[in-house]
């Protein structure tokens, strides 16, 4: 069964056993979440939200992605700016998905 979940902005087709790395929730590791925004499962659309379906997850751990860097330049202006960023993320294991 696949479900396509929203969180933090952007929305993730899952399956029961995949992992995705997400926005950074405020939730320790290794506990359950629950994903109450369901766009859609298999083929049943809602508008907007399902309401009778419930995602739930266990979060595996926190971290930063790899360092993106931002290099500012302009030729002979003597104006040079670099920058580094690096965006942080949540890895959720998706445990079932159930249909109330």
């Amino acid at each position: 069964m696949k479900a396509v979940i929203e969180t933090g902005g952007k929305q993730y087709i899952v399956e029961e056993g995949s992992e995705i790395f997400v926005e950074k929730l405020d939730v320790e590791a290794s506990k359950k979440i629950k994903f109450d925004k369901v766009l859609m499962l298999d083929d049943k659309v809602g508008t907007p939200y399902l309401t009778n379906v419930e995602v739930t997850g266990e979060i595996v751990k926190h971290g930063k992605q790899k360092k993106v860097v931002i290099f500012k330049y302009t030729q002979k202006k003597k104006y040079r700016k670099k920058q580094g960023h690096r965006q942080p993320y949540t890895k959720v294991v998706i445990k079932s998905i159930k249909v109330k």
